[in-house]
């Protein structure tokens, strides 16, 4: 299966970005430079060495004293989790990848803590709305997260680690030592026979050596990796990707654009009055519209309200129909649905033949924020 995830880039380009990841530096502004998830690569998790099944050390279980706070648990640390085997998993809430994930780290958790095992979800924000506690602690109640959260709204837990993807998994053993490492989705049965072997070497038994088996539902199930062909799509200027309103780009002012005549595959274009600002695209005035070509099962939007409290309606339309049994879970049948939160909306489930489409969101209200697109 592919693996993939988000990784911070830089001006170099990935050649100067694996240099970096070797030497253990970190990027200091990385909501602000962020590569689009189109751009991540396929890293699997650490290997054991040829013709053992031993997996190697690679360094001891960084500290978590930089977390800004936690949730689900007293503050944790690698002392006093030594005698457990320890899986830390770098998340953000709106992140498609890390959600396509989390049905099988659940689980886990769920299986193996009374045999020894201890999940820590370390959350750090990609977008600023993230960083707030209350929405966090939401995110966490509807997905079921019930294992200890670290948060790491400054990066200090991320740096730590040297990491660089949403999502990352690390796992020590029982003396803190991290033995196996996965980035991005994907390699679920090589993780948990890595957390089966750790807690072997550690003496635990008892626990049931089959494969944990899930049925992830909306935005936790899969993509459709053979029919996605459109990237992640980022709708702010600091990162905007497949531009293509007749009018150009206007940053940081509200500009009336016009609906495009035309757009391919990839492309994207504003209709209405909108600001693009460097965080999102802001609608000044209702209506307005955003258009994207597409090929892939899904359509997701990261948005949400740019006020607390208020609530905006919107419609969809997938080839200037409404969706129909294409809907996503966050629409009804005709495309309506309502921007309250600031989170990841799925929009579109459409089922195959996949081929390109043109997907329309109108909102009726303004107010509201757009961040990207995601697909699956």
């Amino acid at each position: 299966m592919s693996s993939t995830s988000t990784r911070l880039p830089t001006p170099e380009g990935p050649g100067h970005w694996l240099a970096e990841q070797a030497s253990g530096e970190m990027l200091t502004a990385p909501t602000e430079f962020l590569a689009p998830r189109w751009l991540a690569m396929s890293f699997f998790g650490a290997h054991r060495e040829a013709g053992t099944d031993v997996l190697p050390s690679e360094g001891l279980l960084p500290p978590f004293e930089g977390a800004t706070g936690w949730l689900n648990s007293e503050p944790l640390t690698p002392e006093g989790l030594r005698g457990r085997v320890v899986a830390v998993q770098f998340w953000t809430y709106t992140c498609v990848n890390w959600l396509r994930t989390l049905p099988y780290v659940r689980e886990w958790a769920a299986k193996y803590h009374d045999q020894g095992l201890s999940v820590i979800g370390v959350h750090t924000p990609e977008f600023g709305f993230e960083r707030n506690v209350d929405n966090v602690i939401a995110a966490a109640r509807e997905m079921r997260v019930d294992y200890p959260i670290a948060l790491d709204s400054n990066y200090a837990v991320w740096g730590a680690f040297a990491n660089h993807f949403w999502p990352a998994l690390y796992i020590a053993d029982e003396q803190g030592r991290i033995r196996y490492h996965h980035f991005g989705e994907g390699e679920y049965a090589m993780s948990e026979m890595a957390v089966q072997q750790l807690l072997g070497e550690a003496g635990k038994e008892g626990f049931d050596p089959a494969l944990v088996s899930v049925e992830p539902q909306g935005t936790e199930v899969a993509a459709d990796w053979s029919n996605l062909r459109t990237p992640e799509t980022y709708l702010s200027y600091g990162r905007a990707y497949g531009f293509a309103s007749p009018d150009g780009e206007r940053f940081d002012e509200p500009h009336d654009y016009p609906e495009p005549s035309h757009l391919s595959l990839n492309q994207w274009a504003p209709s209405g009055v909108w600001t693009l600002a460097e965080h999102a695209a802001v609608l000044g005035e209702a209506p307005g519209r955003i258009a994207i070509r597409f090929h892939a099962r899904d359509v997701n939007l990261v948005m949400g309200p740019a006020e607390r409290g208020v609530s905006v309606p919107f419609r969809v339309l997938i080839d200037g129909e409404p969706p129909g049994a294409a809907h996503g879970t966050d629409v009804d049948e005709q495309g309506n649905g309502t921007v309250s939160e600031q989170r990841l909306y799925q929009l579109i489930r459409q089922p195959k033949p996949i081929a390109d489409r043109l997907f329309e969101i109108e909102f009726l209200d303004s107010g509201v924020e757009a961040y990207c697109f995601t697909f699956g």
